[in-house]
């Protein structure tokens, strides 16, 4: 299934958009993550916004979202990002002050908190298909980074923390 285009602050040519390529554990918070998106570029504002209007209803509907900084391009001379707007409406984003996370975590109109693994958009097919299928297995507990194939120290603890600290005043 394919969406209209849209055109990328990243791109000056419109791309032609797939569904969105997410995959969910359905038993939420038995481990480190609870699923895993793939997003389509490193384009913050259009992949939220698509995240936000295709995230299944079932689950309900995001209220605010809180990303890791190094999975996303920067448009230079802008300011930072407080709000992407989608059509379901603008959505409070936030970021972490300094990580490496790979985690977007998903505040629901619930209260519900759901972590996803952000795959990077150039990651070969088959590859992604794997991490997004081990994120969302309840039975997994390897960390982001280590899903990834990543080398360095693991800060996704990071996330629920700076998420409890800040999300009132930064996101």
């Amino acid at each position: 299934m394919t969406t209209s285009p849209t055109v990328s602050l990243s791109s000056q040519a419109p791309t032609e958009r797939v569904a969105l390529r997410l995959r969910l554990d359905a038993s939420f918070q038995s481990g480190p993550l609870d699923g895993a998106w793939w997003p389509q570029s490193r384009d913050l504002q259009v992949e939220a916004a698509d995240l936000v209007d295709h995230f299944p209803d079932l689950i309900g509907r995001i209220a605010r979202l809180l990303f890791s900084r190094p999975d996303w391009d920067a448009v230079s001379g802008a300011p930072s990002l407080r709000r992407i707007q989608a059509a379901r409406g603008a959505v409070k984003v936030g970021s972490f002050p300094s990580d490496d996370t790979h985690v977007m975590i998903v505040k629901m109109i619930s209260g519900q908190r759901i972590r996803l693994l952000v795959v990077p958009s150039d990651t070969e097919t088959g590859l992604a298909s794997r991490v997004m299928q081990q994120a969302a297995d309840d039975r997994n507990t390897e960390s982001p980074s280590t899903l990834l194939g990543l080398s360095g120290p693991d800060q996704s603890h990071i996330a629920d923390t700076v998420w409890d600290d800040h999300a009132g005043s930064h996101a």
